[in-house]
């Protein structure tokens, strides 16, 4: 263990870890702080020691999937949170230094998403069973960063306020033509037809969600104007007055920027707009860390501002509106872990152990990443014309309001899956709370 002993030393300052090591010796790491949970863990062998020395995330992970990670006290959120919380991207934190050496090449090669390719990373992920999202997402299966507009809104709230803030956003009128890039399970494309009359063409390249959408439209009554498609984005035809993507462009690979906003711009009409909202980097160009790539998004990577600008710019759009949403997606987050952590014996059942204990490292990773890290959710509103939109923000402002109390009636997603429906087990609140 003296590898790993030697990297939780210089790693862990704040904060108290106990390491009870599989040569029967007990370590403790840290000072205790008021504030932070103590955590204590027991590796079963020196094999997953020496992983997690020579790989800290992609070690870490499989050997909390297989046990040979066992956590004793706390849980695996408070194991991550107090090694990021100690890494944390501060300008005042002396702790961060460049313990993980990401394989660039490796990182770079895994963003070469071609069209074949990029299918075929999208069912790695998103052909799960769709009842395994019920257990965890809302009720429209929203899998992308809510809008917080208290932080002690609940994520249904959260979910609905998102939808408004992004339809604000497009500043859309009745009859235009909508392209919703990376439709999810559709909720979003029939929200935006029933607040605003839009016709909206949806793609996606998962299949499963491919069918979800499509039931729930024909049940809503508007397939003829609600429309879903298995098509890849660089394959989509025709001109749009609006085109939303959400949580799609991770996804695209860095290589293809420049093709993906060439593509917005050819696909808009003149007087255009386009609203793309993605995971980004406060901290600069990254990689991928290698479990994640592996296990839950392989081709995936969230891109920092500065690698995002110069393809705008060449496909020579204007970026009219750039938001930085900060810790919204960990409160989102936050919420997507309490309840997978409370469905652990039905997800158990649709899967297995191991499958469970990937979906809370991979959630709770995520939540450092937010709290602790640089990651961070970018809005960027573009337009083909400098005047094809107000000069001021007013009008967002004025339709938010006026869609957040519009009334929405959409078939939920669960209902259209192919095995029996798993409703979600009733949130138990703390004493004192209230739902929101």
């Amino acid at each position: 263990m003296i590898g790993l002993d030697a990297l939780l030393r210089r790693v862990v300052v704040d904060g108290e870890l106990v390491v009870h090591g599989s040569d029967g010796r007990t370590r403790r790491y840290g000072r205790p702080r008021p504030n932070r949970r103590p955590v204590a863990v027991r590796f079963a062998s020196r094999r997953a020691e020496r992983a997690v020395a020579r790989n800290p995330a992609l070690g870490a992970g499989e050997a909390f999937m297989d046990g040979g990670l066992e956590i004793l006290e706390g849980d695996v959120l408070d194991l991550l949170d107090l090694v990021t919380f100690n890494l944390r991207w501060d300008r005042d934190n002396p702790t961060r230094r460049a313990l993980w050496r990401h394989a660039r090449i490796a990182a770079l090669w895994d963003q070469w998403n071609w069209a074949r390719r990029s299918k075929r990373n999208v069912a790695h992920h998103y052909d799960l069973d769709g009842r395994l999202y019920d257990l965890f997402l809302d009720a429209d299966r929203q899998y992308s960063c809510a809008y917080f507009v208290d932080p002690g809104d609940s994520l249904e709230r959260a979910q609905a306020a998102k939808k408004a803030h992004i339809a604000a956003k497009l500043a859309l009128a009745p009859g235009q033509r909508v392209l919703d890039v990376g439709c999810g399970w559709g909720g979003l494309a029939l929200h935006l037809h029933a607040v605003a009359g839009v016709d909206v063409l949806g793609v996606t390249l998962s299949e499963e969600q491919l069918a979800v959408a499509r039931a729930r439209a024909a049940a809503a009554g508007v397939a003829d104007r609600v429309r879903f498609e298995l098509v890849d984005y660089r394959a989509v035809e025709g001109r749009f007055d609006r085109i939303v993507s959400v949580g799609m462009l991770e996804h695209v690979g860095l290589p293809h920027y420049r093709a993906f906003f060439d593509k917005v711009a050819d696909l808009l009409t003149p007087d255009g707009v386009a609203l793309i909202h993605t995971i980004g980097r406060a901290d600069g160009p990254g990689a991928t860390d290698p479990w994640t790539a592996k296990y839950i998004f392989p081709g995936g990577y969230a891109p920092a501002l500065s690698q995002l600008m110069p393809a705008i710019e060449r496909s020579w759009l204007w970026a009219t509106d750039i938001e930085t949403l900060r810790l919204h997606y960990a409160y989102t987050l936050e919420e997507w872990y309490a309840r997978a952590v409370a469905e652990r014996d039905r997800i158990v059942r649709l899967y297995d152990e191991r499958f469970h204990r990937m979906w809370l490292f991979y959630l709770a990773g995520a939540i450092c990443a937010f709290r602790n890290d640089g990651h961070v959710n970018y809005q960027i509103q573009l337009a083909r014309r400098r005047d094809a939109l107000p000069i001021t923000r007013d009008y967002m402002a004025e339709a938010e309001r006026r869609y957040l109390s519009a009334r929405v009636d959409v078939p939920p997603a669960g209902a259209f899956d192919g095995g029996p429906a798993l409703a979600p087990a009733p949130v138990v609140l703390e004493a004192g709370a209230e739902a929101g």
